[in-house]
């Protein structure tokens, strides 16, 4: 289940509330926390408590089903610019040095992220100031202005966010890998965006993303820390009781076209005169959580068996000394979950390392391929990366509206759970279904230089 990244460094289809009950409900999960105390007002807003006394700090977090996977070409980008443009001058606090004022006054640690099918925001303060905290995020959720003058300042802000990327030539063989990988849905998977599109956006376009997705039946609230569930429940009432709801189904109205699947093999070659040494990445497009739940914890399960030193797949390519890195991974995702390989060969050996991986990946359905002590040790890394993950109350709150958006609470509740059960053959079947002699996407980084070095013409050449 890897969070928030790619290689190399899942909520069921959204059904919009068509009637609000009078007040607010408790929603029904299976195997809640007992410190999770989930309900959601009468318009539709989610509100998620997650009580930690062990400092008296609270985070508050809102998320809304927003990102990359609405995204069109002509929006490609307008997700992660929203994202920048929420701290930003509102009704109450209406420029940016009295927005950061503010944010001074109530001692506020404040940032936002864009995914793929998620946009979040979060400020963490003293417990003490939980209303004001509430109230500043309520601000800035429901009452953005998009100052034209503001919106312009942050353009240097984007332009230096991909500039960073830019630097990597990584960057560049993961655009390309999503580019074959997706078609002309690409923009659905590219959270970064197009900097043109994001340097010529309006405040008009600005409120029309708002006008599109945030709404109270298409957000959740979380409030994490030092808090009490039943003055969270009053105060989110009081606070955003009279956030309204959209008047139509958001998903009918703006539908989520499906990515259509691969029906040959594809070849890239990514050039960049900054690469050191070649990078190979092959994808497939994977499970996702709306059709088949029981890949995505068998997928999960089989990176980390491959991930052990001890593997067959590892001894193969690193021990025999063809590379110095290889990584199989899987992002959960509603929309398509991709699979990825990514392998850092010596050099010299490029041709035969890719000989050996295509012949490792045959093999990745014989029961023989791993052993019971592996797939238990896999397991067993995945609770503990798990455990991990929830030490901190104040990040452990992203994870949760990840999977809030992406999978559904109780995907992220019962995920252990799930992951105990995945044996050897739920692990061959995905690797039937979605692995061994599907198509799939090769790429390779090189330098022109490492390029001729390595001969790539003569066992490597791009698709037509």
């Amino acid at each position: 289940m890897k969070r928030f990244k790619r290689t190399c460094a899942v909520l069921l289809a959204g059904v919009l509330l068509q009637a609000f009950p009078a007040k607010s409900q408790t929603m029904k999960t299976d195997n809640l926390p007992s410190n999770f105390y989930l309900s959601r007002l009468a318009n539709g807003l989610e509100v998620l408590t997650i009580e930690d006394h062990s400092v008296p700090l609270a985070t508050v977090e809102l998320a809304v089903k927003n990102g990359a996977f609405v995204q069109t070409p002509d929006l490609e980008g307008l997700a992660h610019l929203y994202e920048h443009m929420f701290f930003k001058a509102n009704k109450d606090y209406p420029s940016q040095e009295a927005f950061l004022d503010r944010i001074n006054e109530l001692g506020i640690i404040f940032n936002g992220t864009t995914t793929n099918e998620r946009v979040n925001y979060f400020v963490t303060l003293n417990k003490a100031k939980l209303e004001d905290g509430m109230k500043f995020m309520n601000s800035a959720m429901r009452f953005p202005k998009f100052l034209p003058e503001e919106m312009k300042k942050e353009n240097v802000v984007v332009a230096g966010e991909f500039q960073r990327d830019e630097s990597n030539p990584i960057f560049y063989l993961l655009q390309d890998m999503d580019k074959k990988l997706y078609g002309d849905l690409f923009p659905r998977k590219n959270a970064i965006g197009r900097y043109e599109v994001i340097l010529n956006a309006t405040p008009e376009i600005m409120q029309g993303i708002k006008d599109r997705y945030y709404y109270p039946n298409n957000a959740i609230l979380v409030i994490a820390g030092d808090v009490n569930h039943a003055d969270v429940a009053a105060l989110a009432e009081k606070i955003y009781g009279d956030w309204k709801p959209s008047s139509f189904n958001i998903w009918e109205k703006y539908p989520i076209p499906e990515f259509k699947p691969l029906t040959k093999n594809i070849n890239f070659v990514t050039q960049s005169e900054n690469a050191q040494v070649p990078i190979i990445m092959y994808g497939w497009q994977g499970p996702d959580t709306r059709n088949d739940l029981p890949a995505t914890y068998a997928a999960d399960v089989f990176s980390y068996i491959i991930s052990q030193k001890n593997s067959k797949f590892q001894k193969a390519l690193i021990d025999a000394g063809l590379a110095y890195q290889v990584q199989v991974s899987y992002q959960t995702e509603k929309y398509v979950g991709p699979i990825n390989i990514v392998l850092v060969p010596v050099a010299e050996k490029t041709k035969e390392a890719m000989e050996v991986l295509n012949a490792e990946i045959a093999k990745w359905d014989d029961p023989s391929y791993f052993t019971d002590e592996q797939l238990q040790t896999g397991k067993d890394m995945l609770e503990i990366s798990d455990t991990y993950s929830k030490e901190k109350t104040s990040e452990f709150v992203h994870l949760v509206t990840y999977w809030w958006a992406s999978a559904s609470i109780d995907y992220f509740n019962n995920y252990i759970t799930n992951v105990k059960k995945v044996n050897r053959a739920d692990i061959i079947n995905f690797v039937h279904k979605y692995v061994k002699d599907k198509p799939h996407v090769s790429g390779i980084l090189v330098s022109s230089a490492l390029k001729q070095k390595i001969g790539l013409d003569a066992y490597f050449k791009a698709s037509e």
